[in-house]
């Protein structure tokens, strides 16, 4: 097949979360549908066959989630079989449903190709998984690092209030850092746990360090990540986080949970990690941050440092040429 410019090739990405969500998944769709304009005509949706009838007609189908989407990719696959079909894994796919979940099992099955967003995912797939398997490490514009205080340290942590990213680690630490006043902890995102929402409010009466900030438009939370001093990311899963990926160019280093999603992201040499729900290591890791701040070969540096290594595997062109290469495999385009 071969890609003739005045009549573009359709394509549907599927996602369980639209513009309203405000959270990594929509931006990585978003992105995905900005790189694949310039080769085919791209309709998001969230249900496939849906409302849109010139989905239906579309010649690939881009699943996020192989749970979530599985009724999506389950009608496709009856119509169409595997051709053009792939489906990028979430943290929650890799790392915990497709253990067990049937229909995250049926939807790898089910694709002609799997999207994993870091570089350790593959290890959470079994070998005829992993043959079908490509890595696209998702992508964002580079900003330039912001000249930041020495007289304290802000903290930064982005995330929904959910039981994957574990907010509650970072409850613990405003606690035991609260007489830290030369530590400042902000907190952004909407609340998806009634429970963690009550927490956070109630850690803001306790430890004055502490801001709860709620949810903030994307463009908003970048500059607080640009000005932040240290991005912390205390995940139980992630896929690839979006916000990891954000802090590394914006110059902003990150103290993230050991598990693979963010090593898949950072690199196993990273110096940042903590033990996951781990918020003693991690409170004196920050203030290991503060007490170096100003010495350059203190943990801020040196995390900084490292960041910046890695900044070019987050590269948008990178990332659009690998999308639009997956885009014509699945077209069978030569």
């Amino acid at each position: 097949m071969a890609l003739n410019s005045n009549q573009k090739p359709k394509v549907t990405i599927v996602t369980p979360s639209l513009a309203a969500a405000n959270n990594g998944n929509w931006q990585t769709v978003r992105r995905w549908a900005n790189a694949i304009a310039p080769i085919a005509q791209v309709s998001i949706v969230q249900q496939w066959p849906g409302d849109d009838s010139s989905a239906e007609k579309s010649d690939v189908l881009i699943a996020l989630h192989a749970r979530r989407s599985a009724p999506s990719i389950s009608n496709w696959y009856a119509c169409r079989g595997s051709r053009g079909l792939a489906v990028i894994l979430a943290g929650t796919d890799l790392y915990r449903d497709i253990q067990f979940d049937l229909d995250a099992q049926r939807s790898m099955k089910q694709a002609h190709s799997l999207v994993l967003l870091q570089e350790k995912a593959p290890e959470a797939l079994a070998p005829a998984e992993q043959k079908k398997a490509r890595i696209i490490f998702q992508s964002t514009s580079r900003r330039k690092p912001l000249s930041k205080t020495l007289r304290h340290l802000n903290v930064l942590m982005v995330g929904h209030l959910r039981p994957e990213k574990a907010p509650q680690t970072l409850f613990q630490v405003a606690h035991l850092l609260k007489d830290h006043r030369d530590i400042y902890i902000d907190h952004i995102g909407r609340v998806l746990e009634p429970a963690l929402g009550k927490a956070a409010q109630q850690t803001m009466i306790e430890a004055p360090n502490y801001r709860w900030l709620a949810e903030l438009p994307h463009a908003i939370v970048r500059r607080r990540i640009q000005r932040a001093h240290l991005l912390v990311h205390t995940s139980a899963m992630e896929g690839g986080a979006h916000v990891v990926m954000e802090a590394v160019n914006s110059g902003t280093p990150v103290l993230a949970s050991d598990v693979d999603g963010n090593i898949g992201m950072l690199g196993k040499n990273y110096q940042g990690y903590f033990p996951f729900n781990n918020a003693n290591v991690l409170a004196e890791r920050i203030k290991e941050c503060r007490a170096t701040q100003s010495d350059e070969n203190g943990l801020l540096n040196v995390l900084s440092e490292q960041c910046r290594d890695r900044a070019k595997l987050f590269d948008p062109k990178v990332e659009q040429h690998a999308i639009q290469t997956l885009v014509k495999d699945l077209l069978g385009v030569s």
